[in-house]
């Protein structure tokens, strides 16, 4: 048993350093990390002596699956997701759907020997797509705010549809059950309603919860403990355990303002977001490593007869997403526009292409081909299910690595990089802030005896200052605020900071204060050289 432990020790510690190792290589090409991770497992699973790892759709489904929703979940808008999700809704239900009746008619022509139920099955398990690797480009390279909103809202939700397209997939092919399409629409009425009821009392009973903690280390216990719940309590129910995640996540991002203090956020997003690199880090890593298993299955007298069916398959999948981008987006555009009165302006077919061509898909599609039963009803082994694998295989690749390497070139060629977001929302809100503080400096002024009032007008007088860089243009007028001087005050800030820190080490090397204080005092440091670094960035 334990000799096992240390088996299983080692090799987690090795996919551990492949994680950080290719990360910081994809940091210094300035590739998203998933890609350079796909590939370096690639060249790993040829190395001999590279323990061959499986991957295990349970692990997948019920482990890192939870915990990846839930911080995609956290990280989303709840106004900019309702606002765009008629939009979304058109890629998440209504891409799934074409792409899986699209691949369940054409498979006949592809692949002899499969029907059009394996096609559902295929279909289903290639049709979600993972936005991890499209939307770290479009961040990195300024695509649209817009867009980047979209493809993050689908990849949130069109889990939930594939996985109830597989679920009667498999029931139609495997068990020999004919579903109808009234059972069809009710089991999915059934799967979002109770998902998102699921999602909702979870996330209202740990709301209750941490309004009454107030301790860091259990607090973030119980944001991690939070995304399992949400999902198992969906599963026992028979209900969506992915949509349960993402209703979850939504609702506690936009309550966690009122029960988090600072000190608990800062260290709970620093928490999920090394969490959330290790777990896409394994999985992508581990994908790569998939190829000896996937060619065991084949054989490899098959290879040669399957890898052109595979290229004209993983073509066919890109021109479907295509196809079905350019009228959904105008037929969305159109029932926000006229149906929500949504002010929205037609979006450009350059912007629509880019949509399409953003069809990555990840682990999700290989989890879901993998835990394909290896018999059917009648007790019959199922022959095709290793074709099924080899293909959602090839188009993980084809499409991580060609439409994730392109995308830079393709965003740059239509015109669409570096087109700014603009930044009026946030000085909006920054000059309201200023204005309510200045406000309440002269409320505590008006109350302060006279001999602290220096400290008041100090404190005025540096708001005032900094009020006159959120007026366009500057504005001084205010104070006599020249427009340069809050940027000088910044950079000056942070110059002192550096000196603060440096003392205080030297201090600590010099034995007149502990190691304890040393790490309080650099807290606090930190703490500001941050907040002054992502003030002068918004500027």
């Amino acid at each position: 048993m334990s000799g096992h432990i240390h088996s299983i020790e080692i090799v987690f510690l090795l996919l551990l350093f492949f994680v950080v190792a290719f990360g910081w290589f994809a940091k210094k090409l300035q590739i998203p990390y998933p890609i350079v991770l796909v590939i370096g497992g690639l060249l790993l699973s040829f190395i001999p002596g590279i323990p061959r790892i499986t991957l295990n759709p349970d692990v997948v489904f019920l482990v890192v699956l939870p915990p990846l929703l839930y911080s995609a979940a956290w990280g989303t808008s709840w106004r900019e997701f309702s606002y765009n999700l008629v939009s979304v809704l058109f890629l998440a239900f209504g891409l799934v759907t074409f792409t899986v009746v699209g691949v369940s008619s054409a498979v006949e022509w592809f692949f002899p020997g499969l029907d059009w139920r394996m096609g559902l099955v295929l279909g289903a398990i290639v049709a979600p797509t993972d936005a991890i690797a499209a939307t770290s480009i479009a961040s990195r390279i300024g695509l649209p705010k817009r867009i980047v909103e979209i493809l993050e809202g689908e990849s949130l939700l069109n889990d939930a549809s594939a996985l109830l397209a597989l679920e009667f997939g498999i029931a139609l092919l495997v068990n020999g059950q004919r579903p109808t399409l009234a059972l069809g629409v009710l089991r999915l009425l059934y799967l979002i309603v109770a998902g998102v009821l699921t999602g909702l009392v979870i996330g209202e009973v740990v709301h209750q919860l941490e309004h009454r903690i107030d301790d860091a280390p259990i607090e973030i216990a119980l944001s991690l403990l939070t995304p399992y719940v949400a999902y198992l309590s969906a599963e026992a129910m028979d209900a969506s355990g992915v949509l349960a995640v993402v209703v979850c996540g939504l609702y506690l991002a936009r309550k966690s303002s009122h029960f988090f203090s600072p000190g608990v956020r800062l260290q709970a997003d620093a928490v999920w977001e090394s969490m959330t690199f290790v777990l896409n880090g394994l999985v992508f890593v581990i994908i790569g490593l998939q190829l000896p298993y996937v060619l065991k299955m084949i054989g490899g007298q098959k290879l040669h007869t399957l890898i052109p069916y595979a290229a004209v398959f993983c073509v066919f999948l890109i021109v479907l997403r295509l196809i079905w981008v350019f009228p959904g987006s105008y037929l969305s555009f159109w029932i926000r526009r006229r149906i929500l009165h949504q002010n929205e302006p037609w979006p450009s077919r350059r912007r629509i292409f880019v949509i399409g061509w953003t069809g990555m898909r990840g682990v999700i599609s290989l989890a879901a081909a993998i835990s394909i039963p290896q018999v059917l009803a009648r007790g019959e082994p199922f022959v095709q299910r290793n074709v099924i694998i080899f293909l959602t295989f090839s188009v993980i690749l084809v499409t991580l690595v060609l439409q994730g390497l392109t995308l830079p070139y393709v965003i740059r060629s239509l015109g669409l990089a570096g087109i700014p977001a603009g930044n009026q929302e946030e000085r909006y809100a920054r000059k309201m802030m200023t204005e309510a503080a200045l406000a309440r400096l002269e409320e505590a002024k008006a109350q302060a005896s006279s001999d602290h009032t220096e400290a008041y007008d100090d404190l005025a007088r540096h708001y005032r200052r900094q009020l006159a860089t959120f007026d366009e243009g500057g504005d001084e007028s205010s104070d006599g605020a020249d427009p340069n001087f809050y940027r000088q005050f910044v950079e000056l800030s942070r110059e002192l900071l550096k000196i603060e820190r440096r003392t205080a080490v030297e201090l600590r090397n010099q034995g007149r204060i502990g190691d304890e204080l040393l790490r309080e005092l650099q807290q606090e440091l930190d703490l500001g050289e941050l907040r002054l670094k992502v003030r002068s960035g918004s500027r």
